[in-house]
């Protein structure tokens, strides 16, 4: 996924529009550190990324505090 459109992709999850470029280009970078650690492929990294940031996101909509 090219970094335009995983932007969109996480704006479109709750990410707050100012930050979605930096942190698209953050999750693709971690996404190639855990395919280094852990194996798997670059999209199934990206994908267990994103779901963690929507769920983040989704709890913080919902007023709930996250542990630090």
């Amino acid at each position: 996924m090219d970094l335009v459109s995983l932007a969109q992709a996480l704006q479109a999850l709750g990410c707050p529009a100012g930050k979605c470029d930096e942190m698209a280009a953050q999750l693709e970078k971690r996404a190639a550190q855990l395919c280094a650690e852990r194996g798997g492929t670059p999209d199934d990294a990206l994908s267990y990324l994103i779901r963690l940031m929507a769920g983040g996101w989704a709890a913080q909509a919902r007023g709930i505090q996250l542990p630090k």
